[in-house]
């Protein structure tokens, strides 16, 4: 049984891989890479052109074409036989070009990796490709670097992680060396940093433990290689009906064949023309056509409606679907942390707007407030501008943030406050600070004005700052402080999916020219606790509920924590708001007991790469068509799996985009809903055509078979067949594929896996 890394204490995993901290040898190294194999992923097996326009061919009204067109050269009719594979060809181009690009996703995987890595070997540092690594290397990691290789870490300096490729979350994570407990969720492993992902702050030092197709994004990638892609449903019907046709008219055209040559006396060559001739009257040579320009066309209309078409057939599976499954951060919500709400000793204030746009109002027991009423408030604000390093800036119409997302949303509070940040600091100058470090879980500033005071501000988790703090710090004077009472605020805020910071201030003199950890140990005022949270996008809910409003249902599968994940789906309106379910429980089912679990929650917090897969396969396993949403790499063989892959072309990945059938390119939830009614239009408007082509064909069988039966001279050729059913009709069909859509259209509840291409009441029409 391998050993887990991230719940071994260090000496133990240095001791598995037969490794220490001064480094492998040289040889050692190379003895291994030569074992092992390089730290890169396996390639995919890659389709040629010519397999995928040979695949074009795959039908079965296409083989019954094919079979006319050879029996027509037997006979020596060349021009027939000519027009036949030219209708044929014809239709396997327009496939083959319309089909979009090959899957690029592994490739895309693989440009997220890192090129180069140092490492410590024989005692000494060297920069190596990361090809190279092996398992028990020793890699140093500074700020700016791409992890080369899954490792466990030994020693740490304020180090923070971008793991959003892999676990969806925006923010950054802080990492430690201390053991982790048995079967941790992937995205609170602190002691341990992934291949792919980001350095974003600090230094460290870690010990190799798996290279390649081993590390987390090669499992993704192992995943994404043998996911298989579900044939779509307007595929699957227009098969069926092809199945059902191709057996009708062989029937049909063998009945005739008998019927004219023994009951009539006609030659067999005579006859043969005929038969021919009846089953190309009787296919709709046009109806790949009349499909792929129908479908182009709603992929032109939706790109007016910001969603990329990446595969043809996508169009139509969209108005299919049945359950939605979200990612939560950047789909749902705006993926910009704010501070929305406020507790101010019995007060509690709500905070308006989104993102780190600084417009907004603070709000208290329903009404809009002054500020100049609540000088508390302003000095809450106050601080947190102060006591913060990062930067908002105004780009192209968007407030771009430069820094920590927590300290982002404290920028942005302040700017609502009314305060410039420039002027707060120019005003208030830092002279030292204590930078935040997990270890110790706060940031200290010291401060001088120019009217000769001063004071230490302290920011930092509600636990470690109220134990520092003597009082309440109030503009009238100090209050007195009730730990009980800010620790229950501090609980409900939480249970609400809230992040917390608590703010504190101290009064000193200007003479106090350095910080040390001896001046923030106690003697402080509390001014405040903020609650964050990366809100919902203001249309979020909208969607939702008009998604319900055509019958389908709604899922969030997120990497975060449960609390929060509930937050947001009460604000939504996906859940009850009550049930959710872990990856942690995921894993503890079997395939079967996930099928019923998946059809009855709509919440899922902590998922791994595979826990999406599952509970995109469960879905499909109980009679589902999955659209599912995704921006990282942890999404990828979820989005490759379900009926239709979403992407964000904002701020998703390429490996997710190149997974997926279709790009949002707003980033935004609310876009999905319009695309499901496209997708409905689409079909509409596909059936609408039919029902003008289909009768066109069978008119023109007909004619042939009573001019059989009759004994009448054949009425038309094989030929002239082919000319009115690609020229005339087709032409004409294609008008109908620019309706309007009905008004119902989001009304109606999807439609069922197992409803034929034309219902009983389209065939009656027919």
């Amino acid at each position: 049984m391998q050993l887990e890394w991230h719940s071994a204490g260090i000496g133990e995993v240095l001791e598995a891989l037969d490794s220490s901290e001064g480094g492998l040898t040289r040889e050692e190294a190379l003895k291994r890479l030569g074992e092992d194999g390089p730290n890169r992923l396996t390639p995919q097996e890659k389709v040629s052109w010519f397999i995928r326009f040979l695949q074009q061919f795959n039908n079965l009204l296409i083989y019954v074409l094919l079979a006319a067109g050879i029996l027509t050269v037997a006979l020596n009719h060349l021009v027939d036989a000519m027009v036949i594979f030219g209708v044929v060809v014809l239709n396997a181009i327009f496939g083959f070009v319309q089909e979009g690009k090959a899957e690029k996703a592994m490739d895309a995987l693989k440009e997220m990796l890192s090129l180069q890595a140092l490492v410590r070997r024989n005692g000494r540092t060297h920069q190596v490709s990361a090809e190279d690594l092996v398992k028990g290397d020793i890699v140093l990691l500074q700020s700016g670097d791409k992890v080369p290789a899954d490792m466990r870490l030994l020693k740490v300096k304020e180090l923070r992680v971008d793991e959003s490729i892999l676990t969806g979350e925006s923010l950054p994570v802080e990492k430690n060396t201390d053991a982790v407990r048995s079967g941790t969720a992937l995205g609170d492993r602190f002691s341990m940093a992934f291949s792919g992902t980001l350095v974003t702050y600090g230094k460290a030092e870690g010990v190799v433990t798996s290279t390649g197709d081993g590390t987390e994004i090669g499992r993704i990638s192992s995943m994404l290689a043998t996911v298989e892609t579900l044939q779509t449903p307007l595929l699957r019907r227009v098969e069926a009906f092809g199945r059902t046709l191709t057996i009708s008219i062989v029937a049909v055209s063998i009945f005739m064949f008998v019927f004219g040559v023994w009951v009539r006396g006609y030659r067999p060559e005579e006859m043969f023309n005929a038969a021919v001739g009846l089953a190309v009257a009787a296919i709709p040579e046009g109806l790949p056509a009349i499909m792929t320009i129908t479908l182009a066309i709603g992929v032109q209309s939706m790109a007016r409606r910001r969603t990329i078409i990446r595969r043809l057939p996508a169009v139509e599976t969209l108005g299919s679907v049945s359950v939605i499954c979200t990612d939560k951060t950047g789909t749902l919500t705006c993926n910009e942390m704010t501070v929305r709400s406020i507790a101010l000793g019995d007060k509690g204030f709500q905070v308006t707007g989104a993102g780190y746009d600084p417009h907004g109002a603070f709000v208290l027991d329903g009404r809009e407030v002054d500020l100049a009423l609540h000088p508390d408030l302003r000095m809450l604000a106050h601080v947190s501008l102060l006591c913060n390093d990062a930067v908002l800036e105004q780009e192209d119409g968007r407030w771009v943030l430069s820094g920590d997302p927590t300290e982002g949303a404290l920028v942005s509070f302040g700017m609502k406050a009314g305060y410039s940040v420039d002027a707060e600091r120019e005003e208030w100058p830092r002279i030292d600070l204590i930078p935040f470090e997990s270890e110790h879980r706060f940031m200290a500033t010291l401060h001088h004005n120019h009217d000769g005071r001063a004071y230490v501000y302290l920011k930092g988790a509600p636990e470690v700052v109220l134990e520092r703090c003597g009082s309440v710090w109030r503009d009238e004077g100090e209050g007195s402080l009730r730990p009980e009472f800010w620790q229950k605020k501090a609980e409900d805020m939480a249970s609400r999916g809230e992040r917390l910071l608590a703010i504190a201030c101290k009064p000193v003199t200007t003479r106090q020219s350095a910080l040390g950890f001896g001046d923030v140990e106690d003697g402080f005022g509390l001014v405040g606790i903020v609650g964050m949270i990366d809100p919902p996008r203001e249309e979020a809910a909208q969607a939702v509920s008009r998604c319900r409003d055509a019958g389908i249902r709604v899922k969030m599968i997120t990497g975060d924590h449960a609390d929060t994940a509930r937050a947001i789906g009460r604000i939504t309106g996906i859940g009850d708001g009550l049930k959710v379910l872990r990856g942690s429980e995921i894993e503890s089912m079997d395939d079967r007991e996930l099928i019923g679990k998946a059809a009855e929650i709509d919440v899922f917090a902590r998922s791994s790469p595979l826990h999406k897969l599952r509970l995109v396969t469960a879905l499909q396993a109980g009679g589902n068509v999955v659209a599912m949403t995704g921006d990282g790499v942890n999404d990828a063989p979820a989005l490759k799996r379900a009926d239709v892959g979403i992407a964000m072309g904002g701020k998703g990945t390429e490996v997710s985009k190149e997974a997926a059938e279709m790009v949002l390119t707003d980033d935004n939830f609310a876009t999905i809903a319009n695309a499901v009614e496209e997708g409905r239009t689409v079909y509409d408007n596909l059936i609408k055509s039919i029902l003008f082509v289909l009768p066109t064909n069978g008119g023109e069988a007909l004619s042939i078979l009573f001019a059989v039966l009759l004994g009448y001279t054949l009425p038309i050729t094989a030929v002239q067949i082919l000319w009115v059913n690609m020229v005339t009709a087709v032409t004409l069909a294609l008008a109908l594929a620019f309706e309007k859509p009905e008004k119902n259209v989001m009304r109606r509840s999807p439609r069922k896996q197992d409803e034929p291409l034309l219902s009983p009441f389209v065939s009656w029409r027919i």
